[in-house]
């Protein structure tokens, strides 16, 4: 649900004439202005189907501020036409009360002209919106200078009581819509598999309890359907516009089954006779004008029924194997809106699919021409090409019905939908690509906002899964997934469920547009920090390493320093417990490749004597680093530097160790160090005592 607003900001200073520096309305407009949006709000009518106490509630609110204004109105006018001045500690107050009853208004205009279905399916979300603009009222009734204004007793005493009202609000859900919306969840994720065929006559029952009881306010739903299909299409309203497309679909074969009948027979004997209105058996089946195909059944390409209903990114249905075409020939955008598609994913509609296969049953409609072929491919004599296409159908067929519960199931659904997903990205590349064809990554995206701690882990854990395949890492990208994923690694419920948000970030930095749109948020490098100071050892190591990934790209390394990397880094270093020892150090060697880097690690006195310690005793590769981060700083401290290194009576005996037995990169930086420590000694022997 939609947080509510922030409380009101601290007003603008007013200047002499009562007009605020920021260009609030002069009095005598404000007042005018506002007794038109209250008295308007006011003529609304209660909603009978949805949203009645709500709405009910808000008009109530709209006639008490139609009184207070209109009060204010005749008094500031004057029985002679002298106006009197507004005082001018009220403006502001009326200012906001003109924008909350504005957007009061706006709402039930919305409700009124929106969709019914849409209404219920997101019941709790709308009562969120009228409980925000109660608590806004509340805030501009709360510097309400009562005292000042020249109303009367009677309105003065009505506005006190309402404004205690609004203070008090508190969130409304009707429980009859709560359970009429279950109710229409249910129809909607109806699986033939699990459930059977639809119930229309409990189809017409909801229908008839929203207000939708005639031909002609089916179809008027449809086009509000359609309507709302823009607004929430795009990179975050994927499962939103799954649902709507479902809505349409069952809008229309509903209607077409409820009011298939003459206009005196009774919605019932339709329903009763539902199966018996299928047209007669004909080797010409496959024409559509003999089958008379419902429109919302048709690929908007081929004009064809529907086999394998997908959306793309601009919320339109097409059937998989004609948009698949269209999009494999080069075209970038969709074909019935012409709009640029923001990515590639076909998501399955499987209500849509499941309407699809029972009007064809209804209608005798032959299974080959609504089914997939390959049911045939069972029959291939078994070998090795035909058992491994068997093993990736099974896989296809698999992804498709998890990402189907990924779509429509319940909270614990979605969530064992999202395991089993994850799982089966865990095995080969062939899945990972399998499982973004069918849609999964945007209904995995959407899910990392999920409230519920294991349903989040699942979801990021399976998006880290299948960004091991690189194609998919475009996908992710493209279907606006780094914002979620960077709000799991900072507001993460579970440890695990941040560490993994970490991990994906590694993943998709191993590409190097990922690396330089990642590096652009400041946020992503913040949060990797404090994974690094808060995370398990497994946490801190992906940290260490998502950082290292996107500091490979240079203009990355100062944004890694100012989020400070450093100081954490060196913290782990000297930190025996914390495991990341190898990693830290690689990271920190890498940082010295930038002036800030190198300005902030020679900062750090502790740095030297760690370092020291760690040419004696660290893993081969830590005693590579160390001499690397070593050799910088002295070449970037110069003297001072050296002299602090040669005071450590282990340095130079280290040094000589490496020099002589390290690896090849090792003896060549110790013989480098050692050459520039030996200047430093020259150049201090010869200074003047």
């Amino acid at each position: 649900m939609d947080p509510l607003p922030p409380p009101l900001s601290v007003p603008p200073p007013l200047t002499s004439t009562g007009l605020s520096l920021s260009g609030l309305l002069p009095p005598a407009s404000l007042i005018e202005s506002l007794l038109y949006v209250s008295t308007e709000l006011a003529a609304f009518n209660p909603f009978p189907f949805l949203q009645t106490r709500n709405t009910a509630t808000a008009i109530q609110r709209a006639r008490l501020i139609s009184s207070l204004v209109e009060d204010l109105h005749d008094s500031l006018s004057g029985g002679g036409g002298v106006g009197r001045p507004l005082p001018p500690s009220s403006i502001l107050c009326l200012t906001e009360l003109c924008s909350v009853v504005r957007r009061t208004k706006a709402l039930l205009e919305s409700l009124a002209t929106g969709s019914a279905l849409w209404t219920l399916l997101n019941t709790e979300v709308f009562a969120k919106r009228f409980l925000c603009c109660a608590r806004e009222l509340a805030a501009a009734l709360d510097i309400l200078p009562f005292s000042l204004l020249p109303i009367s007793a009677d309105v003065r005493e009505q506005v006190e009581l309402l404004h205690r009202q609004t203070k008090r609000a508190d969130l409304f859900v009707d429980g009859r819509e709560s359970r009429l919306r279950d109710e229409l969840f249910c129809i909607m994720a109806l699986d033939r598999r699990e459930r059977g065929f639809l119930d229309f006559n409990k189809v017409d029952d909801v229908m008839r309890r929203i207000g939708l009881k005639t031909a002609a306010a089916y179809q008027e739903e449809m086009k509000r359907l359609e309507s709302e299909i823009p607004k929430q299409a795009g990179t975050g309203g994927l499962i939103a516009v799954s649902n709507i497309n479902s809505l349409i679909a069952l809008v229309s074969y509903a209607k077409s089954i409820i009011f298939h009948c003459s206009r005196t027979e009774p919605a019932s004997v339709a329903l009763s006779r539902s199966s018996s209105w299928s047209v007669a058996t004909s080797p010409r089946l496959s024409n559509s004008t003999v089958l008379n195909i419902p429109d919302e059944f048709r690929c908007p390409i081929t004009l064809d029924l529907m086999k394998e209903p997908v959306i793309v990114a601009t919320g339109h249905t097409y059937d998989r194997s004609s948009i698949s075409r269209w999009l494999n020939s080069g075209h970038q955008n969709c074909p019935k809106s012409g709009q640029k598609l923001i990515h590639m994913a076909l998501i399955p509609n499987y209500s849509l699919k499941s309407l699809i296969e029972q009007w064809c049953k209804d209608n005798n409609v032959p299974s080959t021409l609504w089914q997939r072929p390959a049911a045939a491919e069972a029959a291939i004599t078994v070998d090795h090409i035909s058992e491994t296409r068997a093993a990736i159908e099974a896989v296809r067929m698999t992804a498709e019905f998890l990402v189907g519960k990924l779509a429509m199931g319940s909270p614990d659904t979605q969530r064992q939908a999202a395991y089993e997903l994850r799982l089966l990205a865990k095995t080969c590349m062939d899945n990972r690509r399998i499982i973004a064809e069918a849609g999964a990554i945007p209904f995995l995206i959407t899910l990392l906002g999920s409230r519920d701690p294991l349903l989040q882990e699942n979801a990021v854990t399976a998006l880290l899964n299948v960004s091991i395949f690189d194609n998919n890492k475009t996908l992710i990208m493209a279907a606006g997934g780094l914002d979620p994923i960077l709000k799991v690694l900072r507001e993460g419920a579970m440890m695990e469920a941040r560490e993994n948000a970490a991990a994906t970030i590694f993943s998709l930095s191993i590409l190097d547009e990922c690396k330089a749109a990642i590096g652009k948020r400041a946020d992503a490098m913040l949060g990797l920090v404090s994974l690094l100071q808060e995370g398990t050892v497994s946490g801190k190591r992906d940290a260490a390493t998502a950082l290292f990934n996107l500091a490979v790209y240079d203009p990355n390394k100062t944004p890694v320093v100012a989020a400070g990397a450093v100081p954490v880094l060196v913290k782990l270093l000297m930190d025996e417990q914390a495991g990341i020892t190898d990693e830290s150090l690689s990271l920190i060697s890498l940082l010295c490749g930038c002036e800030d880097g190198m300005r902030e690690i020679g900062k750090r006195r502790e740095v030297v004597p760690v370092l020291v310690d760690l040419l004696r005793l660290g893993s081969p590769k830590g005693k590579e680093h160390s001499i690397s981060v070593l050799l910088g700083l002295c070449k970037d401290g110069g003297g001072d530097m050296g002299r602090r290194l040669l005071m450590n009576a282990r340095s130079v005996p280290s040094l000589q160790s490496l020099a002589a037995t390290g690896s090849t990169r090792a003896r060549r930086k110790a013989e480098a160090l050692l050459r520039l420590l030996n200047r430093c000694c020259t150049y201090s022997s010869s200074d003047p005592a």
